[in-house]
């Protein structure tokens, strides 16, 4: 009976499984993150723990994030400028198509025969 109780325990701290693999890595970090903190509490934090852990912490670290964070988005500007170009070119190109079939200079649609 007391191992019983020590797995339902158990399982009441484990998330559900990740559907994605980014939600996968996320609880991935996650569990690293919380073992890390604590080892840190513990005393127990390897010094290449702690190295790296007051490195994420750095200005520099935080300054390189922001400046990734601000390409992505500029990229993303480019990507949906680079689309709306491409969609108003379709546009452009339907409006002259129109134009031309609506004054008459033939398109798809004239199917008579001017000797008629």
């Amino acid at each position: 009976m007391a191992r019983v109780s020590r797995v339902k325990r158990l399982a009441v701290n484990v998330d559900p499984p990740a559907l994605t693999p980014e939600d996968r890595e996320d609880q991935l970090i996650a569990l690293a993150v919380d073992l890390a903190e604590q080892r840190l509490r513990d005393g127990t934090a390897s010094n290449q723990l702690i190295a790296e852990i007051m490195k994420l912490g750095t200005s520099k670290e935080r300054l390189q994030k922001e400046k990734l964070q601000r390409e992505n988005a500029m990229l993303k500007a480019k990507t949906e400028a680079i689309e709306a170009q491409k969609h108003s070119d379709e546009m452009y190109v339907r409006a002259l198509n129109a134009m031309k079939s609506y004054a008459g200079f033939g398109g798809s649609e004239d199917n008579y025969d001017e000797d008629e």
